[in-house]
């Protein structure tokens, strides 16, 4: 989840902590264009990974519209995805449409 515009994790964080603060999931993020970025690079493979590899890639395209490489690996670098469809989303990532 994104809590101010920076990717947190959902798994450890309390709900009174970000009380009166920004909280962005998935569900809040339907209608962005890297949804259709991760479709059209084939990087959603299991699935598994899916809302956290894109909460976080909005976060990084907010701070750098176009990322190089090494920054794309360094902000993606905390999610796991269990298929190693790494490449596919760093494609996604690097083609997206805003």
């Amino acid at each position: 989840m994104l809590v101010d515009g920076e990717p947190t994790l959902s798994c450890i964080t309390l709900a009174h902590r970000v009380r009166d603060r920004e909280v962005t999931t998935i569900e809040g993020l339907r209608d962005h264009p890297m949804i259709d970025a991760f479709v059209r690079a084939d990087a959603v493979q299991c699935g598994f990974c899916t809302p956290g590899q894109i909460v976080s890639a909005v976060a990084l395209v907010a701070a750098h519209e176009h990322p190089t490489a090494e920054e794309i690996r360094h902000r993606m670098a905390g999610n796991i995805c269990r298929c190693g469809t790494y490449p596919k989303i760093e494609e996604a990532i690097r083609t997206w449409r805003g």
